[in-house]
């Protein structure tokens, strides 16, 4: 066998980091001398039939873990976060927007933070830049729903369109519900600011705007599923291509470690947390019953899986990144 030098180490180390989209910070990979924080483009691109799935990773919110389950002691909570080694005073909601190239179309599932709601998120810009994507090059914008981490994406801080050249899809029911401000007093308190959030992103595209019905065709390969109760109109999407299918759950479940294992659980950014439990605990039986691919917006990155039974609740289970990465 020959003999192996430490620069051959080094550049072997180096080779392998490249392949894998890597970035080498500081040091060098490989070398027994140096510890370098690797950091990964943020970017995960499979495949569903013909189309070329990405999914973006903008980032993180926390916020306390005390109060994010309405119908459960804050002890029981902790014990199912501890459960799946995630902190117990501190719960934080990762954001990952799905961007689907189907050949003739370019697809953005929601619009991430635009890196106006907090220090932690507004990275899918730069994410977007490293996978080869760029929002002008973006043909549809689909929104599953109006709460402020999926559309403030939509526009700069000064009302400037993000996606130029986007029309932009919305359910009927959820249009309806956020564009009637008769509606505010009839929302949850915690929720109300969305209805001044609302015209301030779709503003820029009032000449683009289109809006589905609740289980309609949205493009060809994309279909409407209604999911209410996590918003009036909350929307999951069906892709489907050349025999197989992927379903974006988006808000249906939170961090699936809590709120997929406890399904029952009334998560606090539910508008109607009765509703949205009943749409959870359908959604997550039928994709596990028919074993669909999924993604979920505040799912670990890279937020692909699958979904199965876990006694009386569910899990997530990722994607291999090894045997479904392009």
């Amino acid at each position: 066998m020959p003999q192996m030098s430490r620069r051959n180490v080094v550049l072997n180390g180096a080779a392998a980091a490249a392949a894998i989209g890597v970035t080498q910070p500081a040091g060098l990979i490989g070398s027994v001398q140096a510890q370098p924080v690797i950091r990964s483009s943020g970017f995960f691109r499979f495949k569903v039939g013909g189309f070329t799935v990405t999914t973006v990773n903008d980032g993180y919110a926390g916020r306390s873990l005390d109060g994010m389950v309405l119908n459960a002691p804050l002890s029981e909570v902790q014990q199912v976060m501890a459960d799946a080694y995630l902190p117990v005073d501190r719960y934080n909601g990762p954001y990952t927007v799905t961007i689907i190239d189907t050949g003739k179309m370019l697809i953005a599932l929601d619009t991430g933070t635009g890196g106006q709601l907090a220090q932690t998120a507004g990275r899918l810009a730069d994410n977007m830049k490293a996978a080869g994507l760029s929002p002008d090059r973006v043909d549809l914008v689909v929104i599953s729903h109006c709460h402020a981490d999926h559309i403030t994406g939509l526009a700069t801080a000064d009302g400037r369109a993000v996606f130029p050249n986007a029309e932009i899809a919305i359910s009927e029911a959820e249009w309806r519900w956020w564009s009637d401000t008769g509606n505010e007093t009839r929302s949850p308190d915690s929720q109300r600011w969305n209805f001044t959030n609302f015209p301030t992103r779709f503003g820029p595209y009032a000449k683009r705007l289109r809006r589905f019905e609740n289980e309609g065709v949205i493009a060809p390969g994309l279909r409407a599923i209604a999911t209410h109760g996590h918003t009036p109109g909350h929307t999951s999407i069906h892709i489907a291509d050349g025999g197989k299918e992927m379903i974006a759950l988006v808000d249906i479940t939170h961090r699936p470690e809590l709120f997929a294992r406890r399904p029952d659980y009334h998560s606090a950014y539910d508008f109607d947390p009765v509703a949205s439990s009943a749409t959870r605990i359908r959604m997550l039986d039928r994709v596990a019953t028919d074993r669909t691919l999924v993604t979920g917006y505040h799912f670990p990155f890279p937020a692909v899986g699958h979904i199965a039974r876990d006694g009386k609740g569910f899990r997530f289970v990722p994607a291999d990144w090894s045997g479904t990465s392009l």
